[in-house]
């Protein structure tokens, strides 16, 4: 991965970690689900008026607005609501970088090395000691619900992956239609007509520009960025990057609530930027297909005896020999174009 991409990935992960305090603020005035509808609503209107439609089949455009909206940020924000801080959310999410290497695996026979599994299991670790913090920032229900999120999330990231859109922001915005009436709908059954009748009243400035970040730099600009980077690069590349994410989230949980950083949270956090490390820097290997041997590496039976009497052919005996044994005309190449049929799904 070039170093400019990562560059790219990390500022990312930045904003993403921070959005989770900026949703927790937005909660505090509008009903989770309403707000992750008007979220995405604003990510798709006016937008979708002046981005051409992706050309991409319809089933992947609404599937992943549906997982991504409602199945990721609609329920990661009931988890926050439910009592899980924005620190702690960020990193329960992060089970969605493990699910979407295997998934990745499972889908496109992306081999991994064993340094990734071994940065999987240090990076694991440290998710898992989240479950044994007792300062009041983790709730059973949240966890759940979070977890359930970032399920939808790994399925997210396989939908992109194999729509693999050229236009990933013209992809972002038209998915993006397909969030919001579900949400609305979602809110409206769990809830009745509470939310809307007090929304006119709980919409404040601080909602507005809680709205405002996640749709546009969080989700437009920072989603439209990774997306393209799974096109460029294999799963199991881009999704380690996404292990960030708890620090900036824990950082930003700090700056913003006060959170409290006991010794295990720090441990926590040196696990997972430990597994990140050696799963990003390790080698990569890929399935590729053995080369097709050309005319030119394999000697025929002329060549042969012209070896033997200590005789060099010519270029022309040689080609000539070639025609006759596979039986090729003047028109196949020499087999230096036979690519691995694995590139082009891996890209």
């Amino acid at each position: 991965m070039k170093k400019q991409h990562i560059l790219l990935a990390v500022a990312v992960t930045a904003i993403w970690g921070l959005n989770f305090s900026i949703i927790k603020i937005g909660l505090e005035s509008v009903d989770p689900l309403i707000l992750a509808g008007i979220r995405f609503a604003l990510c798709a209107l006016p937008a979708v008026f002046f981005l051409k439609r992706p050309q991409v089949p319809w089933r992947y455009i609404t599937g992943y607005g549906l997982v991504f909206g409602v199945g990721l940020w609609g329920v990661v924000n009931l988890g926050i609501k439910a009592g899980l801080s924005s620190g702690i959310a960020s990193l329960v999410l992060q089970f969605s970088a493990f699910l979407t290497i295997l998934l990745g695996a499972v889908v496109f026979r992306e081999k991994l090395s064993r340094f990734q599994y071994a940065g999987i299991a240090v990076a694991l670790t440290g998710l898992f000691s989240v479950t044994f913090i007792t300062d009041g920032t983790v709730t059973l229900t949240g966890i759940a619900l979070v977890l359930l999120g970032a399920v939808a999330w790994s399925v997210a990231n396989i939908l992109m992956k194999k729509a693999a859109p050229k236009e990933t922001l013209a992809f972002l915005v038209w998915s993006s239609l397909f969030s919001p009436l579900p949400l609305f709908a979602l809110d409206l059954a769990v809830n009745g007509t509470t939310g809307y009748t007090a929304l006119p009243h709980q919409i404040g400035w601080t909602a507005v520009l809680s709205l405002l970040f996640q749709a546009y730099p969080n989700t437009v600009l920072g989603y439209a960025i990774w997306n393209w980077l799974l096109r460029e690069y294999p799963v199991s590349t881009v999704a380690p990057l996404s292990l960030l994410v708890p620090i900036f989230g824990v950082l930003g949980s700090i700056l913003l609530f006060n959170e409290p950083l006991p010794p295990l949270k720090l441990l926590a956090g040196t696990l997972i930027i430990t597994g990140l490390i050696i799963g990003l820097y390790s080698k990569h290997p890929t399935t590729t297909t053995p080369p097709t041997p050309t005319p030119t590496e394999t000697p025929t039976n002329n060549e042969a005896a012209a070896a033997a009497a200590n005789e060099t052919p010519t270029e022309t005996e040689t080609r000539d020999e070639a025609k006759a044994e596979t039986g090729s005309d003047d028109t196949s190449d020499d087999g230096n174009n036979n690519t691995p049929i694995h590139s082009a799904s891996q890209r």
